[in-house]
């Protein structure tokens, strides 16, 4: 058996700038391919600051199809070994994916080998699980000198592994241990559920980076480990641990993953991590008793119709109102220091700006477009399936904001009057991304249980 331990060099994306690739029959070196790549694009200072590579090193090297044929060839029947296989793998594989052709080899991972061979170290980077096993690395950061020391690093564990049973494991088609994150355990990915929840990655700092939710746990997690796409590899380089929280349905694991993220704002999320909306909707009546909706900051705002992060949101959600519901963009302050709107002229506003329009008659459709923006009842649960067949779930708005969620056991179904619901809750703040959410859910869903306010506090 053959080992081809492969070392690449990128210009901190997708491209490559030099490789090294020793051919290693497990007891010496038969072959070796090493050479600068130009890459066809710039490299970054601080690329070349961690390399020494630069634009003028590649400049005269060959580009990646004139060397692909060299490559395809030193690695055919051999297993493709690197630390951190799926990194070096996977840019290897769309390079030749661009040029319409396919690279398939069987992956070891020389982190997950020592992880599993050489254990309880503190990190298994190649610097530090070398300095450890006292392996010089004679160049670091560069192509030949990193593949060098892979190639006395894989020597080691194949020695410790003298029957070959955990890489005889690895190899094996069902494996995950090639598609998994190299500091993330087997055993942890083995025991995640597959039911509705939240699930966490985690750092080796013992950092929160993604938050996501899943109806799946398991199947979502893995489909991050398949993913090619920069960012999701730059996340899974740094996967260590994997926990996750049961929901028993999708809302609320729509509405716990949007609190999750506001409150851990992990790296890895982009969406929903602004922190606190900066505008906010409201209205007031002018002397002609029309009706205006407007938006400003919104610390200056009591009573917010609804809130926005930025002009932009804000005056992009103000003109979909007016769309739907023919209102004037002049008294909604989308058009100013005009005397009709623009919107008259061509025949999608009635009026009411050049006096056309009853003004009783133009305010009912303001206030339906304010009353579109809240739920139909101030106090009602949504009920939902439990974590387990004996639970149910619940989501309570109250006084038309969204208070948060809760579980209780099936037979305090009926006790309403025990205030189970109150005492069963768990708060979470209402914000944009939670309306959102809810009223999507409630588009489709239009089963709720209305709740007597009387009978509660809910403040």
């Amino acid at each position: 058996m053959n080992y081809a331990v492969v070392d690449i060099e990128t210009n901190g994306g997708t491209k490559i700038t030099e490789i090294s690739i020793f051919i290693y029959d497990g007891e010496k070196i038969i072959d070796e391919f090493t050479t600068l790549i130009n890459p066809c694009t710039t490299i970054p200072v601080f690329i070349t600051t961690l390399t020494g590579i630069d634009n003028y090193m590649v400049r005269e090297a060959p580009k990646f199809e004139e060397v692909a044929k060299k490559i395809h060839e030193i690695t055919e029947d051999c297993i493709f070994v690197a630390h951190n296989v799926n990194f070096d793998y996977r840019i290897i594989s769309k390079e030749f994916t661009s040029l319409g052709f396919t690279f398939k080899r069987k992956k070891l991972c020389t982190i997950r080998l020592s992880r599993k061979l050489i254990p309880n170290r503190n990190s298994y980077s190649l610097g530090e699980i070398c300095r450890s096993q006292n392996i010089e690395i004679k160049d670091r950061h560069r192509a030949r000198g990193d593949a060098e020391a892979t190639v006395i690093l894989l020597g080691m564990l194949l020695e410790i592994d003298e029957k070959s049973t955990v890489i005889n494991s690895f190899l094996k088609a069902n494996s995950k241990e090639a598609t998994l994150p190299p500091l993330l355990s087997k055993k942890v990915f083995e025991e995640l559920p597959q039911v509705h929840g939240v699930y966490y990655f985690w750092n080796k700092k013992k950092e929160i980076i993604y938050v996501g939710k899943a109806n799946n746990i398991k199947k979502r997690v893995l489909s991050h480990f398949h993913d090619k796409k920069k960012k999701e590899m730059d996340m899974c380089m740094n996967i260590s641990n994997v926990t996750y929280e049961k929901t028993g349905n999708e809302l609320i694991a729509l509405l716990l993953e949007s609190s999750e993220i506001k409150k851990h704002y992990p790296k890895f999320n982009r969406a929903q991590k602004k922190k606190s909306p900066n505008y906010s909707l409201f209205s007031y009546t002018d002397r002609k008793g029309i009706v205006h909706l407007a938006w400003n900051n919104s610390k200056m705002i009591q009573d917010a119709i609804y809130k926005f992060y930025s002009l932009s949101e804000a005056r992009s959600f103000l003109e979909k109102l007016c769309e739907d519901y023919e209102l004037c963009p002049k008294y909604c302050h989308l058009q100013t220091n005009t005397q009709s709107c623009f919107h008259y002229k061509i025949k999608e506003c009635r009026g009411i700006c050049v006096e056309e329009e009853d003004v009783n008659n133009y305010n009912q459709r303001v206030l339906k477009a304010i009353e579109s923006l809240k739920f139909k009842n101030n106090d009602f649960i949504i009920k939902l399936d439990g974590r387990n067949i004996n639970e149910k779930a619940f989501v309570l708005i109250a006084n038309n904001q969204y208070k948060g969620f809760g579980y209780y056991k099936e037979q305090e179904a009926n006790s309403i009057e025990t205030g189970v619901y109150l005492d069963n809750l768990i708060p979470h703040n209402n914000t944009n991304e939670t309306k959102k959410i809810l009223n999507s859910y409630l588009k489709n869903h239009t089963s709720i249980q209305v709740l007597e306010s009387q009978n509660y506090s809910f403040e």
